[in-house]
């Protein structure tokens, strides 16, 4: 899932002499990975809110900004910097999103109560619907009803009761 430690210690040392297009390599080959890992933590209704390439994208910018920090001092492989990162990412838009009492995403609600039909809404479905077929899809049905007609002669009398029942 993550990309290989061997290529990611070449670029950490590079980036640390001072080689931009390194550490600018270097967060771009694991983004995919870290946008991953966050879609799969993020809980379903913050997602509603949220994107996890967004949250990814303060990781990158947060983690750009302290690399030359971790670079002098690497106390963990830098993928579980990142990682570390993006955990406190999430942490911070659950806290946005579900700990506020106004903006909460378990206070909003559907448009209709769960199990039953609003009656505007069925009014509104069925002055939308309409009985009649276009003229290709009344072809196509025409043409499904002789398949079905000549598949059904082809079977012996017994089987033919039983699909006619």
């Amino acid at each position: 899932m993550w990309p290989e430690a061997d290529k990611t210690q070449e670029l950490l040392l590079s980036a640390k002499a001072g080689d931009e297009q390194a550490r600018d390599h270097l967060l771009q080959r694991h983004r995919e990975a870290l946008r991953r890992m966050v879609a799969m933590r993020l809980d379903r209704k913050i997602q509603q809110r949220v994107d996890a390439s967004d949250i990814v994208q303060e990781v990158m910018v947060e983690a750009n900004r302290r690399l030359a920090q971790y670079l002098e001092n690497p106390v963990m492989p830098f993928h579980l910097w990142l990682r570390h990162m993006a955990k406190d990412r999430i942490i911070d838009a659950h806290r946005r999103h579900r700990g506020s009492a106004k903006r909460s995403v378990d206070r909003e609600q559907a448009m209709t109560a769960p199990g039953k039909l609003d009656r505007s809404t069925v009014q509104l479905v069925s002055q939308l619907c309409d009985d009649q077929l276009t003229p290709a899809a009344a072809a196509t049905m025409e043409e499904l009803q002789d398949r079905f007609e000549a598949a059904v002669n082809e079977m012996d009398e017994q089987d033919r009761e039983i699909i006619l029942m």
